[in-house]
């Protein structure tokens, strides 16, 4: 007879299993059951201001550690956590999100209970939408392969899934977990023979190929077929806005962000010039394609992502983003004639001037000769983002925005989630007022917990992106003085 657990010790074994070191969240009644189980195991529970904290917090976590979760209670918190969540869905960021609900006995006794909208299972239904799976665990019976299949598709799609366990089934007796592994995706050997085909015979062809990488190279682990595939081509790499740090900004053949007329003109060249370019992970959205300002011929792009591959405009299906990046790294792409590429230029010696007011652009300048090995540079929107586009960074994945959801707020959150997972990194936060005083609470729990990112606060009293497409009383907010909030939190100097 197999040994038998709970359903709540199920699911945390599980999350161990997945390698989770660290869950964010805000307790209420409903889950606070299942959150006695996680202080008892070896995860470690961080405790947020809010929920929306934890989400963006385990966002930047997973994106940094390979997966997040955080756990809530019903509605009050699942709602409040929602926008982090679709930010999550939007950049593919694997994130598991656990809440509790009211329980099965108690909703027979009441149909009316605290925190519920409409229906119980309404915060399923609208969880649903933003996840790549989601379910509510309420029979022993089904709750082991609902838990296994739902993680496993987070981690396969890297996208957030939602798992709801009502109060009194987390000691429900379920049969006990089996070993946990996820099978590998395999492609469609015809389909993935017939694209790498056509894109060879692309590439073979060309004289002035180029690479534009995404943010999938990174969510996918494929920053090492990347590189290969750099070496066995030489083909020059420039990356998306929100793929900026998949490869090191310091590789030869690294020649800068893309985003069309928004960037800079020699990137902007280079890539528009191309006779093939090469789109490896890349979401193609207004943000990432410089407000809608590239311009990118379809009939000599090959668009591969984990979705789908288009070359031109033949469509191929059940392709796996890696088998694809390394079967043209091990292809006979032919030999090209080495050209002038612009390359990402060393950073320039400061030099005040005084009396010169200070300017992003300066500001930037002065940041980069700053930068270490160690540092993480977490960008929310606005100012903070653009500005820091010409930061040079050291190392794969150390910059991290919501640049194609772009929600404000991000920012102080993600530089908990990046840091308390690894105290080796540290994070340097570039942070508009707007969006600080959207989720600062979070310097509390960074505070909490010992932590010592760098805090810039870029202070124009009001949203200056709101400000440049229409200008009004209604971009404006008060302002605080920022340089005394480390005597509140009796931290921070």
């Amino acid at each position: 007879m197999r040994r038998r657990t709970t359903i709540g010790s199920y699911l945390v074994k599980r999350l161990e299993e997945a390698g989770l070191k660290q869950i964010f969240g805000v307790p209420g009644d409903y889950v606070l059951g299942f959150y006695d189980l996680l202080v008892e195991s070896p995860i470690e529970v961080i405790g947020t201001c809010t929920e929306g904290g934890a989400g963006f917090a385990a966002d930047a976590y997973a994106r940094v550690h390979g997966l997040g979760a955080i756990c809530i209670t019903y509605c009050v918190g699942g709602f409040n956590a929602l926008n982090a969540v679709a930010g999550a869905y939007a950049e593919k960021s694997p994130l598991i999100v656990i809440s509790g609900s009211p329980g099965l006995a108690e909703r027979a006794k009441s149909p009316l209970l605290h925190h519920q909208v409409r229906g119980f299972n309404t915060q399923h239904l609208i969880f649903d939408q933003v996840c790549v799976a989601s379910a509510a665990l309420e029979d022993p019976l089904l709750a082991p392969q609902q838990i296994d299949e739902t993680i496993a598709a987070c981690i396969k799609r890297k996208r957030p899934v939602y798992l709801e366990i009502p109060r009194d089934m987390v000691h429900a007796e379920c049969q006990a977990p089996k070993p946990f592994s996820i099978p590998r995706e395999k492609s469609d050997r015809g389909s993935l023979k017939e694209a790498l085909g056509e894109a060879t015979e692309l590439l073979r062809e060309s004289k002035r190929p180029v690479i534009l990488a995404g943010v999938e190279i990174h969510r996918f682990g494929l920053q090492e077929s990347l590189l290969k595939l750099v070496k066995e081509s030489g083909f020059p790499v420039a990356a998306t806005l929100l793929g900026k740090s998949v490869i090191s900004e310091n590789h030869p053949e690294y020649i800068g962000v893309y985003e069309g007329a928004m960037g800079k003109e020699s990137v902007r060249k280079t890539v528009e010039g191309a006779d093939c370019v090469l789109i490896l992970g890349a979401f193609m959205t207004d943000i990432n394609l410089g407000i809608n300002t590239a311009q990118l011929d379809l009939s000599k792009t090959i668009n591969a992502t984990s979705e789908t591959i288009s070359i031109k405009r033949h469509h191929y299906d059940h392709i796996v983003l890696r088998d694809f990046i390394e079967g043209l790294a091990k292809a006979d792409l032919g030999s090209k004639k080495k050209r002038r590429l612009p390359s990402m230029p060393e950073p320039k010696p400061y030099r005040a001037i005084s009396g010169k007011p200070m300017t992003i652009r300066r500001f930037f300048q002065r940041i980069n000769q700053f930068l270490q090995e160690d540092s993480v540079v977490v960008c929310d929107i606005g100012d903070s983002l653009f500005g820091a586009i010409d930061l040079r960074i050291h190392k794969r994945t150390e910059f991290l925005s919501p640049a194609y959801y772009t929600s404000m707020g991000f920012a102080i959150p993600a530089a908990l989630g990046v840091q308390v997972g690894s105290k080796r990194l540290r994070p340097l936060v570039f942070v508009g007022d707007g969006a600080f005083q959207m989720t600062f609470q979070e310097l509390s729990t960074i505070a909490r917990h010992g932590l010592n990112p760098i805090v810039f606060v870029l202070n124009n009293q009001g949203y200056t992106t709101e400000r440049f497409i229409n200008e009004g009383p209604y971009n404006d907010i008060k302002n605080w003085s920022y340089h005394e909030l480390p005597s509140l939190l009796q931290e921070g100097w």
